[in-house]
């Protein structure tokens, strides 16, 4: 076919008639790219369904992104629930406390009567019988109302135990937590030692652990592929979350708020930060035990910055991956869910 445009190209090179008029020359034009275009055409069509696979693929990840965002914001809707719930428990005890005080005045004033009545009985022991029997019947009935008030004093005694032993139940599961996280964030530090001061830092914040990775350690500029160096520092904190089952995972992209305007499958910030979450998920799960539910793997884009300058530093800062990890708090749920 390309021999056939060589020679037809000669032909009309030569002819001089057929270059005449401004209409002849455009023919010529078009039938040489037709001729051409025929080479590529099985290759524009592959491009072209590659093209279309890509963004199908592109619009499932973000609704999955939705529904993590959903699962993550029903994770701080119950850890609220639980902070009112144990103050609510706090107050009903102190409650029950005050409750249990005065029932036991109570008591005192009522024995202290007693005891008066029958300093009264035996003054009146040789008086008329008329007095006697009285005084005798307001005994009684004074010994009844103090038998009902001690009922009544265990009974509360009961239920303040029992508050008291709920309350410190819950103490001691958030005195769990709060020891979890402190001895994971040991763990990840020391895997993590070699990284200190090469873009990686661990903090404690709200009952979590925060492993932040910026950009220049895990990528290139625009790109989603984790650097080898980032894979090594990933590998590391993969296993130490392979040994602790009870740590749940998020892993967060976060972009600075340059517009990234793409043609391929990634076309914004939203992909691009959706892509790096995704592809750091991957390697903590590659080779290691980690059961897919612990993980949620979720876009960000520029609406979490930790830094509001607009300089070159400061969106250096916003561009990075975060890993939060989070004690497993059903254990504190169900007891919610029980009273």
């Amino acid at each position: 076919m390309l021999q056939f445009i060589v020679a037809s190209s000669k032909k009309y090179i030569f002819d001089k008639k057929m270059f005449k008029t401004m209409k002849n020359k455009i023919a010529f034009i078009v039938a040489v790219i037709f001729l051409s275009s025929c080479v590529s055409l099985k290759q524009y069509n592959d491009s072209q369904e590659k093209m279309k696979k890509s963004i199908a693929e592109n619009e499932q990840l973000k609704k999955e992104k939705i529904d993590l965002e959903a699962v993550n914001s029903g994770l701080a809707d119950k850890n609220k629930q639980l902070e009112s719930k144990l103050k609510s428990v706090e107050k009903e005890l102190d409650d029950a406390k005050y409750s249990v005080k005065i029932q036991k005045e109570r008591v005192v004033a009522t024995e202290k009567e007693i005891a008066d009545l029958q300093r009264q009985l035996d003054v009146l022991n040789s008086g008329s019988s008329t007095e006697i029997e009285n005084l005798l019947k307001e005994l009684n009935e004074t010994r009844e109302d103090l038998n009902i008030r001690e009922d009544k004093l265990r009974e509360a005694e009961k239920e303040l135990e029992s508050r008291n032993a709920k309350l410190i139940e819950l103490q001691q599961i958030l005195a769990r937590k709060d020891e979890a996280v402190k001895d994971l964030k040991n763990k990840v530090m020391n895997a993590l030692t070699g990284f200190n001061n090469k873009g990686l830092t661990v903090h404690e914040k709200n009952g979590k652990v925060y492993v932040s990775l910026d950009e220049k350690l895990l990528f290139k500029t625009g790109k989603w592929d984790v650097d080898p160096n980032g894979q090594k520092a990933l590998k590391e904190l993969s296993k130490v979350l392979a040994q602790n089952p009870d740590i749940n995972i998020m892993v967060e992209g976060h972009t600075d708020n340059v517009p990234m305007r793409g043609s391929g499958e990634v076309k914004d910030n939203w992909d691009l930060s959706v892509m790096r979450a995704t592809a750091v998920t991957k390697i903590l799960m590659a080779g290691n035990d980690i059961d897919p539910v612990r993980i949620i793997a979720a876009g960000r884009s520029e609406y979490l910055p930790l830094s509001a300058e607009q300089t070159a530093e400061g969106r250096q800062m916003n561009r990075r991956t975060e890993i939060i990890l989070t004690p497993n708090i059903d254990e504190l749920l169900k007891i919610i869910e029980m009273n």
